[in-house]
């Protein structure tokens, strides 16, 4: 059973904290929480990415990013990247932790939830609009 979980992408300040705040809101019996392999330590989510949370009823407005470290990988029973790339850093760094690392987007045809960082409100949307349909998914399994 996956009773801690631990969401990472870049700079845990986009993707990771929409990705734990959809968690917690489903399975609030689990430990949930985000980091990011390069982060941006202490800033809040992106404005945008807040803001289009916020329209869709979860508030961000108390995260702080958190940066990523091997020794978490012995904390959290399951690890969840945005992009493949991210599983394979985090191998590097934690070896023992490639058998609990898997895609956000896993049940999404492995599919990599890219970075919005930087781009369009349109393409922030469309990554919170994946970040839930993978999160949905997630929760189903992790149901069972």
């Amino acid at each position: 059973m996956f009773n801690s979980i631990l969401v990472v992408c870049v700079g845990n300040i986009c993707r990771s904290p929409i990705g734990e705040r959809l968690l917690q809101m489903q399975l609030p019996d689990r430990a949930i929480e985000s980091a990011g392999l390069k982060a941006l330590v202490n800033h809040p989510v992106e404005e945008t990415m807040a803001e289009i949370a916020l329209q869709n009823g979860i508030s961000v407005l108390d995260h702080k990013a958190k940066q990523f470290d091997a020794q978490q990988c012995h904390q959290y029973d399951l690890i969840l990247v945005m992009e493949k790339i991210h599983m394979e850093m985090i191998n590097h760094l934690a070896p023992e932790a490639s058998g609990k690392t898997m895609l956000f987007g896993h049940w999404d045809n492995q599919s990599d939830i890219v970075d919005p960082y930087g781009k369009s409100k349109e393409m922030f949307e469309l990554i919170y609009q994946q970040l839930s349909k993978s999160a949905n998914m997630w929760v189903k399994v992790l149901k069972r």
